[in-house]
This record gives C-alpha cells, structure tokens and sequence, in this order.
C-alpha cells in the first residue's frame, strides 16, 4: 500500500503511517475536525520510488490547490520521543512539481545532522524510514500550540495555550512572542484583553484538549488553527514527551519528596528492587515494635518514575510536626527546602490535629532501642576501638548468616527464602552490634561544629574530616588503586582495551592477575545503584572496573597518586585538629577540650557511616542470584521471556508466575521498555505534587552572578579544572585534574573521585556518600546545582568553591 487517506486510518498503522499519520487518524475516528488529506506511506520510502503519478491523483482528488506536506517518521510523535521540528515541513506547496518536490526533500531531511542527532540522543537505533502526510492547507487567522497538562511545571490539572495571529509555526519555532494563556481545572478562563483569543474560543480549545488526552490516554501537545470563517482546526496531537509521570492517584492532594539521592541513586529503580527494599526494610520496623501491613509495608515510600519518594503529606498537615520540617529540610538544599515550605501557606496542606504516625508504635520502639543505644553509643565513645572490631564482628556474622537455599532447591523454595529469609540477617534491631557505633561516629563527626561555633568556619570542620579511616568505601577505593600499581606493567593492555572486552577477558581468563578476583570476592556485591537488586553487580560485570583502573593509570604526577592524597588529607585533618584545639581551648577551656575530645573520636569511629549500607549488600546479591535462578526456571516455563525480566516484576507477581503459572511475558517486556525510557531521563524532581507538579519549578528564580551556579556546600574548598559531565558511571573517562560533573553519586561513582580535583552533583544531602566521600578525599564538592549537566558541559573550565556551595564558569 502506497498511499492512503488520512480517514482510513487508525493507531495500529503506525508502523505504516508514522507517529504523525496515525495520529492524524486517530483523531478523525475520534469525530475531531482534521483538515483532508492523504499519506504517503513507508513503502514508498524503503522502495526507494516515489509513485509521481499516484501521489499527483491523489493531489488532485483533494481538490489542488494549497497542501501542506508533512514528514511522518516511524519514530515520530511517540510518547518517549516527539521529533518535535527534526525533520521537514513545507506549508503553502501548490501544483504538481512543487508537491513531488517538498515529498522528495522532506526524505532528504530524514538525515539531517540535527535528525541523525536527535536519533542517537533518544537512543532510536531502527533503520529510520519516513511516511508522508498531505493535507488541505488552512488559512487561519489566528493558531497556536496547546498543551494538556503544563509542560513546564508538570501540573496535569494546567492546560497551556499559546496564540498568535496567522500561522501557528511561528510560535513553534520562535519567531514571536505569543498570547500565554494557564486554563487552571475548575477555573474559568480568562483572556488578554488584547490578545487574539476570546473567553469562549479558550474554553473551546479546553474542552478539545480534554477530549484528546481522554481519547489518546496521556497528557498532549497539540496543533491547532482556526481559519477566517471561525472553525476551530486540529492539526496534529501528540504525547508531550517530557513530563515526569504522576503519582499514584489517591484522590486526594498529597506531596512527595525524591529520597532516592540520599543513597546517590537518581536512575530509576526496578519493580523487583523497589518490592524488595519495601518487603526486606518492613522487618527492621517489625524489630522495633511497629504495626507492619505485609499488603504494603511501607505505604509512604512510593515508586514514580521508578524513582523512591516518599510521602510527606501527613507531616506537613500536621499542626505539632510543620514547624520543625524546616531544619529536617535543609539536606535537601536551599531550593527544595524552600519550595516544600511554601506549601505550608497552601490551603490544601492547612493544619490538622494529631501525629502523622501511631505514638504507641513510636513509644514502644524507643522502649526496645533506648537503653541499648544509650549503652551503645556510649560505649562506643569510651573505647571507640573496640567499637569498631563489634562493628566489622556483625558484617561477618550478617554475612554468616545469609545462607541461601542450596543447588537441589525449586523455584518456589528459591522465591520463598528471598521474600521471608534474605533480609533477616541484616533487619534486627541493632543490626548484630554495627548500628551503635555508626550512630556514635555519626554523633561525634556533628557535635565539634556546635562547641566551636565562632571559633571554627565551615572549612576548617571539613578539613578535620579529610582522609578519614575506617571507611569501607574510602578502603575499596584505594584497594582498587592498588590493583592499578599492578596493572602499570601491562599498561598498554588495560589503557587500549575497552572495559567491556577487559571484563570478558577476566572471565575467560585471558587476562594478567593483578588482583581482580580477591577485590571482587571482598567488593562484588557494589556498584552504582547497588541498592537495587535489579542491577548487576561488579562480579557480574567489573567493565567499571577496568574503566577505572585505565583513568588511574593516566595519573603520571605522583603528588596526585589517591593513596598520596587520602595520606595527606588525613595529616592535614591532624594538624587542622591541633590548630583548633590551641584556638578553642584559650578561649573556651571546657568547650575546647569537649570538641577535641569529639574530633579525636570522630576521627576513630565516623568512617563507619558505610558500614551499615556495606553489610546490607551481601544480602541483595544473594537475593539477585536465588531471583535470576527463579527467573530461568520461569523462562524455561514460557511464564517469562528471559530469566532477566523477573526484575520487572515484583515479589507478588514473581509468585503469581511461580505458584499460579501466571504468564508475566508482556508484563515484563512493558515495564522494562517504561525503565529503559526512565533511564534517559535527565532530571528527577525533588519535590512533586500529586498533580504532577514539580514543586521546585514554582519557587522564583535565586539571583545569581553572569556565570556562577548556585547549589550548597558538600565538601570545603576550592578547584579549578576541566569539567567532564558524566551521567553514567559505567564505562566513564575522567583524567586527573579534572572535575567531575554529575546527577548524583553513590559509592559505585567514588572511585572515580580520586584522580578527580572536584565534584559538582545535581541533587544529594551533605550527609550523602559522594559529599561524605569527597570531604574524605580532601576535593572541593558543590551539591544540588540545579541543571548542572545541561548548564555545564565537558571541557569548560570551571571553578568549584564548596565553602561557598559556587560553581563558576570561568571566560577563557
């Protein structure tokens, strides 16, 4: 089929028709006004011939005259890829030469740099072919773009109408400044009284926009015209490709808050990780004497976008809980922090009585903590070295006790033993003796800011934290340096290889022994996201790995060799300590002495802050390799496709599949394709309303400098370098010198902090492992930059100021 009109089409031809045509159908059967009109389909295009004298028939049998030709790629108009202007339009195309002609260059425009581009950046990796619409052109007098849910905020109860006289590509390509109308759900609209849209041609283009998103099932932009005799033209409607996706729909106004940063995790979470995080996190709660519904364990902590928010709505309506989320807010950055408390003035989150949690439930759980936390924080205080040998005791007997069922186990005992067993381990109360002296470093690390209050700067308290011991991460970094010092005798191997091709050769073992399966017996279970049990690991995949062991081999200054540093970070905490100490203790004897006694502390038990996370791991590797085998035995059953996609499922579907035979085929294929979308994503919000609204889009600009980005301090100090922006840590390249530009970072990100001078992160928490890390390592760090790896790119130079919490761009 060569060519067919626009009537006869409906949304299953798209891959005839293109993203445009079928769309353009669509709305015709939905009884909407589309201008007439044909389509040239894809099998002209992949036949490489353009049928001239069919497309010349079908030209005239719409009457001649003035037609729009339109491209209608296969990848157009899509709801994860809009192609919005990437290839050609021509308006006002009259006779035969001139349509042959528009048809032919509209192919052409298929491979234009900016196509070929847009195609990579959106990861479209089909061989591209184009179909072709053609349509009666309309005249109008006045046209614009419309938009169902507000493309800028996120808000899906916003509608957005642009307007301007004349044709509408004005405004979709810039070249005006165009009436801006918000239609705000039960409100009525309201015109510029100078402007070209009356009250009842805006509730009009409303009720066509509710229309479409009813009809199409998701939020849409929309083309619209309307011509001298006042007939209202819809010319295109596509799904807006931006928008975050909503929260679940509870039926009520609710705020949600991305914690998902605090465990520098930003890339989405899959169904398997985030069920088994809820499922496994549920018991520690059961410890502690909290009523726990096994139907949903953790009800505040919620899956959008694949991303863990939680749901703060109960405490902000609360009247005892509002006026401290202030100070609870401040991890979060000036910008989130600030935009949550603006809600505290909105009607919908007005006061309440009571507490957003049971009190028996509280009471009960700080009757089981308390005594044994105070004697444990204590304790750790007093003799801090023994408090770390208790500590590295429960890692080894978490890990004792992680036993999972043996080769001869069915897929039923494997699920089983995953959802009631695999956790136990890590979930008791005190976590076998690691829970007291972390909270005692955690003490320890935050008490010296508050007694030298006047005598200290922010700097100064950082700089004590440098090169801090004991840190598991901190440790597996400089292991991993060390295997580096061995690899230097293949350099050429390990710099000229990829790592994918490194990391076949270490199982094939083709490859030197340097070390690698010692590291990978002691550290395997980590890598970036390692929280979540759908993510392969570094024993499944060292290919980061490897990357990392190239970028330190590129290290030919050896002041700037990681060990060199961590040891000269950690001398200067030393000095930094005694500088303080003679300063605080002339003025303050008492107050001097307390804060020394806590910095010498902090210096002995805060490097136990990854502990906690470090012992959990062992049991989500474990579950990630008892799954993957009930997935295999699922693929082979024909209930999966392959043993990979039981992490798109979740523990309760993974036994529907199990025990009832339930086939979860298209349900894993679905969620995989939602994820993989999610992971191109480039910004998460930080705060969102139930209405989709991005909280954090509504609060005012901050004034800042020409050139500077404004975040918050993660790590004292200052650095100038080259930025290199990397959203993906597997694979990444950073020279030494160079600062690191990122969405956020977890431990699986840090090795890459020690050939770097700097670190600049959208999100995160001073609390969070990359600042923690970083402070660590002695490199200046500036957190919750907002669109720093789009404001930024690899290559400028940039100074980063974490005393500040600035990020400059520096003229060259």
């Amino acid at each position: 089929m060569k060519l067919i009109g626009l009537s006869e089409i409906d949304a299953s031809m798209i891959d005839l028709v293109g993203g445009k045509g079928a769309g353009l159908g669509e709305m015709i059967r939905a009884g909407e006004r589309v201008p007439d009109g044909f389509c040239l389909t894809v099998e002209c295009y992949r036949s490489g011939e353009l049928p001239e004298r069919e497309l010349v028939e079908a030209y005239e049998r719409l009457g001649g005259g003035r037609v729009a030709v339109r491209s209608s790629a296969i990848a157009e108009d899509l709801p994860e890829a809009s192609f919005a202007g990437q290839q050609d339009t021509y308006l006002g195309v009259e006779g035969h030469a001139e349509l042959i002609d528009a048809v032919r260059r509209c192919w052409d425009s298929l491979f234009t740099e900016r196509a070929v581009a847009y195609r990579a950046a959106v990861h479209v990796e089909d061989e591209p072919a184009m179909a072709m619409v053609v349509q009666r052109m309309i005249d109008p007098v006045v046209a614009g773009v419309m938009f169902t849910a507000n493309p800028i905020t996120g808000c899906r109860t916003d509608m957005v109408v642009d307007a301007a006289p004349g044709l509408g590509t004005a405004i979709v390509e810039g070249t005006v400044v165009p009436d801006h109308h918000v239609l705000r759900r039960g409100a009525p609209a309201v015109p510029d009284p100078d402007g070209c849209l009356d009250a009842a041609r805006l509730e009009e283009l409303r009720a066509a926009g509710a229309r479409l998103q009813e009809h199409f099932g998701s939020p849409q932009d929309v083309e619209w015209a309307i011509d001298a005799g006042g007939t209202l033209w819809l010319l295109q409607s596509r799904p807006i490709t931006t928008l975050f996706p909503p929260p679940p729909d509870t039926g009520d106004t609710r705020l949600y808050l991305e914690f998902g940063h605090m465990q520098g995790m930003l890339r989405p979470c899959t169904p398997m990780g985030f069920s088994l995080l809820k499922s496994g996190s549920s018991l520690w709660f059961e410890a502690a004497g909290a009523r726990v519904d096994r139907r949903d364990p953790m009800p505040r902590l919620v899956s959008i976008g694949g991303r863990l928010f939680f749901d703060v709505t109960d405490f902000l309506r609360s009247g005892v809980m509002r006026g401290r989320l202030g100070t609870s807010l401040e991890i979060y950055g000036p910008r989130v922090q600030g935009a949550v408390l603006s809600m505290l003035d909105d009607p919908r989150f007005a006061p309440r009585p009571g507490l957003p949690f049971r009190v028996g439930s509280l009471v009960k759980g700080a009757l089981r903590m308390l005594p044994g936390g105070v004697a444990g924080v204590v304790s750790s205080l007093v003799n801090p070295d023994l408090a770390r040998a208790r500590a590295y005791r429960g890692v080894a007997e978490i890990k004792r006790l992680t036993t999972p069922p043996g080769e001869s186990a069915t897929a039923a005992e494997r699920l089983r033993w995953v959802i009631e067993d695999s956790h136990k381990p890590i979930m008791n109360i005190d976590m076998h003796g690691i829970l007291w002296p972390l909270t005692a470093g955690m003490i320890a690390g935050t008490i010296p800011a508050a007694l030298l209050k006047g005598f200290a700067s922010d700097e100064e308290l950082d700089t004590v934290l440098g090169g801090m011991p004991y840190n598991v991460t901190t440790e597996m970094d400089l292991e991993l340096w060390d295997l580096a010092v061995r690899a230097r005798e293949h350099r050429e191997l390990f710099l000229g290889t990829p790592p994918e091709e490194l990391a076949a050769g270490y199982f094939a073992g083709d490859l030197p022994d340097i070390g690698m399966a010692g590291f990978l017996e002691k550290y395997g279970m980590r890598a970036a996201a390692e929280i979540d049990v759908g993510v392969p690991h570094w024993d499944e995949d060292p290919a980061p790995l490897f990357a990392t062991i190239a970028n330190y081999l590129r290290v030919d200054d050896p002041g700037q060799a990681p060990d060199v540093r961590f040891r000269a970070a950690a001398a200067k905490a030393e000095r930094m300590i005694a500088t303080l100490s003679r300063r605080a203790r002339r003025r303050r004897p008492v107050r001097g002495r307390l804060a020394v006694f806590f910095m010498r502390r902090s210096r002995r038990l805060t490097g136990l802050r990854e502990i906690g996370k470090f012992a959990w791991l062992p049991a989500i590797q474990a579950a990630r390799r008892q799954l993957l085998l009930v997935g295999a035995d699922l693929a082979a059953r024909d209930r999966l496709a392959d043993a990979g996609d039981i992490m798109f499922l979740t523990l309760d579907e993974a036994r529907a599949a199990v025990h009832d035979g339930t086939d979860q085929r298209g349900l894993a294929a679905r969620r995989r394709a939602e994820h993989e979308r999610e992971l191109r994503r480039p910004t998460v919000p930080g705060a969102l309303l139930s209405d989709g609204t991005d909280v954090e889009a509504l609060a005012p600009a901050r004034p800042v400098e020409d050139g500077v980005l404004t975040g918050m301090s993660g790590a004292a100090g200052q650095a100038t370098g080259r930025a290199r922006v990397i959203r993906d840590p597997v694979g990444a390249h950073i020279d030494p010198g160079e600062i690191l530009v990122a969405p956020t970072t977890d431990p699986g990100w840090t090795p890459l902090f020690m050939t770097a001078a700097g670190l600049v992160t959208e999100t995160g928490s001073p609390v969070a492992h990359g600042p923690t890390v970083a402070r660590e390592y002695g490199i200046p760090a500036v957190i919750c930059v907002r669109d720093a790896t789009r404001e930024i790119t690899t290559g400028q130079l940039i100074t980063v100021d974490g005393t500040a919490g600035t990020v400059r761009v520096e003229p060259e």
